[in-house]
C-alpha cells in the first residue's frame, strides 16, 4: 500500500521538486541582482560620497544611504512579487498537497527571507562605499 501511494504521488512530487528548484534559482538571481545594481549605483556615486566624507559624513550616514536606496527598491518588489504570487495561487492549487494556496507561513517567510539576504546584498557595496578615501573620490572624475 506504501509503494502504490508513493507511484501515485511520483508527479507531484517531481513538480514540487521543479518548482523548488526554480525558486533557489529565482532568489540567487535576485541576489545577484541587487548586488550588481548596488554596486554599480555605489561605484557611480563615489565622488559624491568622496565629497561627503570630505564634508564631515560619518561612515554610518554613508553606509545607511546606499542600504535605504537598496531596501526601497527591494521593498517596492517584495510586494510587487506577493501581488503576483496572490495572483498565481489558483494555477498552482492542483500542485499542492495538504496545504492551502495562500499559507500565511509561507507569504511571509519567503518575504523576510529574501528581506534579509537583499540586506546584505546591499550591505557589502554600502560597506565598500563607507570605505572610501576622499582624496582618491575628488580626484576620479
Amino acid at each position: 500500500m506504501d509503494r502504490l501511494v508513493s507511484d501515485s504521488l511520483k508527479a507531484r512530487r517531481f513538480n514540487v521538486a521543479l518548482l523548488g528548484s526554480f525558486a533557489a534559482l529565482a532568489l540567487i538571481l535576485a541576489v545577484t541582482g541587487v548586488y550588481g545594481v548596488m554596486s554599480f549605483v555605489a561605484r557611480q556615486r563615489t565622488h559624491e560620497i568622496g565629497i561627503r566624507v570630505a564634508l564631515g559624513a560619518e561612515e554610518r550616514d554613508v553606509l545607511a544611504t546606499v542600504l535605504r536606496q537598496g531596501m526601497k527598491l527591494t521593498i517596492i518588489g517584495i510586494f510587487l512579487g506577493l501581488g503576483v504570487a496572490l495572483a498565481v495561487t489558483r494555477l498552482l492549487r492542483n500542485l499542492l498537497f495538504g496545504v492551502n494556496p495562500i499559507d500565511p507561513i509561507a507569504f511571509t517567510a519567503v518575504p523576510l527571507l529574501l528581506l534579509a539576504v537583499a540586506l546584505l546584498a546591499c550591505y557589502i557595496p554600502a560597506r565598500r562605499a563607507m570605505k572610501i578615501d576622499p582624496m582618491v573620490a575628488l580626484r576620479y572624475e
